[in-house]
């Protein structure tokens, strides 16, 4: 959610300061305790929907575009974003990979 807002953000103001969050915080909350996970997998699947519709349509002015990130205290291009997105997502496929292994799921 906050990856495709921020994007949005990017794309509609000029360098806004984007907010932080504090991710664990977040998942102590009740939604995260009692819904079953594909709710979670659901949403994604439709966000995720949504953002490539809107990644498609950017042009290289648009990449350029830049959001200012409070815990690096710099302007970050969307092109350069997008980057940090892609490895934060790969990192979180490894956490779900490994628990998976280490529980024996299949």
């Amino acid at each position: 959610l906050n990856a495709y807002m921020r994007f949005k953000l990017g794309l509609t103001e000029q360098a806004p300061v984007i907010k932080t969050y504090e991710e664990k915080e977040w998942a102590k909350l009740k939604d995260s305790e009692v819904l079953p996970a594909n709710i979670s997998i659901t949403l994604l699947h439709a966000l995720h929907t949504r953002w490539h519709e809107l990644l498609k349509s950017l042009d290289r002015e648009d990449w350029n575009r830049a959001v200012i990130h409070p815990d690096h205290n710099r302007e970050i291009t969307l092109w350069n974003l997008l980057g940090m997105y892609s490895w934060h997502g790969r990192h979180h496929i490894a956490h779900i990979t490994t628990a998976r292994e280490n529980h024996g799921w299949k």
